[in-house]
């Protein structure tokens, strides 16, 4: 049996999500969220390699997220951008551990692929332009797919999943789809908008577990899955509300249940594990 797909959000929920979007966006939110990172920065090739960095190991506890993404910039001595380009990453043990299951093997996969896209393009952003990311309907995913080529290429025609995911077809695309959101979004209060070559317009949903749930339970998506279809039907709804910035809303979905908000009579989830 297909999943119904929504395609009205009523008034109540409608105004929950603005009044929700509107308190968490709010400059108290970045003290404790790992988009602090890139704002440290002025440069945008060091923006950039904080917001990826931090974002793709951006699962579980967010303090813990927090701590790892902090020992990461010390490790590039709070230089990441000269730290790629003098490729400092390749005198790190291999089996250090960084966050999880993310160890310095995926840091240097990483890196390596930042060198050589900063060696041709510049920055993330005009690499993003040359292979019109900001064209397609889904350019989080476009972008991964000409990003995996560059990282495969310069390791070996090898894959790593901890960075970057491979299942373009299913994967939601979370820590990408979150990395965009502070890149391109440029409301001028959390997220920084320094990027060009995509549409805030035609950014999607950074979609997990609690955002999954939250969803569901206010009534906003069928599908089960928290996979590529499910963050599509999502944001396509949520632009029926505001088509030129969609995933202002996630702010809304983040902060439902993360402070225990009542939803719809129910006591909203511990969003800890994001």
């Amino acid at each position: 049996m297909k999943s119904e797909i929504i395609t009205t959000i009523p008034p109540d929920i409608r105004d929950l999500l603005n009044e929700e979007a509107e308190r968490i966006n709010n400059v108290s939110f970045i003290d404790k969220d790992p988009v602090q990172f890139p704002r440290r920065f002025s440069r945008l090739q060091d923006i950039e390699i904080a917001a990826f960095l931090s974002a793709i190991i951006a699962w579980g506890n967010r303090k813990m997220i927090c701590r790892d993404a902090e020992r990461m910039l010390n490790l590039m001595d709070n230089e990441p951008y000269r730290y790629v380009m003098e490729e400092g990453y390749e005198d790190l043990n291999p089996d250090m551990n960084l966050h999880r299951t993310f160890f310095g093997r995926h840091f240097q996969y990483f890196l390596r692929g930042l060198h050589k896209i900063y060696s041709d393009y510049g920055s993330v952003d005009a690499f993003s332009a040359s292979v019109k990311a900001g064209d397609s309907e889904t350019p989080s995913w476009k972008l991964v797919a000409e990003m995996q080529k560059i990282m495969s290429e310069v390791n070996g025609g090898a894959t790593c999943s901890q960075c970057l995911p491979v299942n373009l077809e299913q994967t939601a695309l979370k820590r990408i789809n979150m990395a965009l959101r502070w890149l391109v979004r440029d409301d001028g209060i959390v997220d920084m908008g320094v990027w060009k070559s995509i549409p805030k317009s035609k950014l999607y949903i950074p979609l997990d577990v609690h955002v999954g749930n939250i969803s569901r339970e206010l009534g906003l998506l069928t599908r089960k899955a928290n996979d590529k279809k499910s963050t599509e039907q999502l944001t396509e709804l949520l632009r029926t509300i505001r088509p030129e910035d969609p995933v202002v809303y996630d702010f809304a979905l983040f902060g439902i249940g993360v402070e225990s908000r009542d939803v719809k009579g129910k006591v909203g989830m511990d969003g800890a594990d994001c």
